[in-house]
């Protein structure tokens, strides 16, 4: 069995002047290797090997391609408008294999990247025979097929195969999270909608309060304008501080002044403080 020596640091007791400490110390062992994978190793060659086919057959149809067109165009965009034709059924086939969790998703694009490739082998066989060369444009075209179908044939052996229920299943979760992600900009629409009107509300509040003339006189930054006055004495300090809260009076100084007002009397701040915290814990 073959193996392989490495190296590890680990901590050993070390004695000098009979004081003892822990120290770190290199340890050289060997540890087996594991038998080579020869199926993995063929594939990588595979894909390689299917790579250099794509990339020869994407140099070649552009070449051709750009060259019919350059016929009656410049030749940058003749050749930028030939690598479309081959790019096209590259893309749709990435697509198909990024949907072999959900086959009925890649469906479209196994349909669209054969049309492309059609088109493709069309456009290569018809630059040959217009330039009078049938049997160069034939074998031209075959390059785009042979590309494409051993390209397919390799996706479709890395593809695992999935039951009726596990695709399901898959399907499944991947509509409850796309559900989830879809409410992410519905929250952020509603959230923003929600602040302007708000804001709208509050403008035409402050709108409507400038021009009470029945409210000139008093300050804007009275906490005690919007509460209703009562007569002196006849609420409790913890009623008064229930109708501060539900008026909108948050700061504690506001309310305080606002019992005062309310009971005739000035209340104890503790006591202010004890019921504003009862009402934020209910709130």
């Amino acid at each position: 069995m073959k193996t392989r020596r490495i190296t590890r640091e680990r901590l050993v007791p070390h004695t000098l002047d009979g004081k003892t400490r822990m120290v770190p110390d290199d340890e050289v062992i060997e540890i087996p290797l594991p038998p080579r994978d020869w199926d993995q190793l063929a594939l990588n060659t595979v894909t390689v090997i299917v790579t250099l086919l794509v990339s020869a057959c994407v140099v070649w149809s552009t070449v051709s391609i750009g060259d019919l067109l350059s016929r009656v165009v410049v030749e940058p965009a003749a050749y930028g408008a030939a690598a479309v034709f081959d790019l096209a059924w590259i893309a749709l086939m990435i697509i198909e294999w990024l949907a072999r969790y959900t086959p009925a998703r890649g469906n479209k694009a196994r349909i669209g990247g054969y049309v492309a490739l059609i088109v493709a082998m069309g456009a290569v066989g018809t630059h040959g025979w217009l330039a009078g060369d049938a049997a160069t444009g034939i074998v031209g075209a075959v390059v785009s097929g042979l590309a494409k179908g051993t390209w397919t044939i390799l996706l479709d052996y890395q593809a695992m195969p999935l039951d009726k229920r596990t695709a399901a299943f898959l399907q499944q979760e991947l509509a409850e999270a796309g559900a989830e992600l879809s409410r992410v900009p519905v929250r952020r629409r509603v959230t923003r909608a929600r602040a302007l009107v708000e804001a709208e509300r509050r403008a035409l509040e402050a709108d409507r309060g400038s021009a009470d003339p029945g409210r000139a006189d008093e300050s804007a930054d009275d906490p005690d304008a919007d509460v209703l006055a009562i007569r002196p004495g006849a609420v409790s300090t913890k009623d008064a501080v229930r109708i501060a809260w539900d008026s909108d009076i948050r700061d504690r100084d506001a309310v305080i002044r606002y019992v005062a007002k309310a009971t005739g009397r000035a209340p104890s701040p503790d006591t202010v403080d004890r019921y504003l915290r009862a009402l934020r814990i209910g709130a």
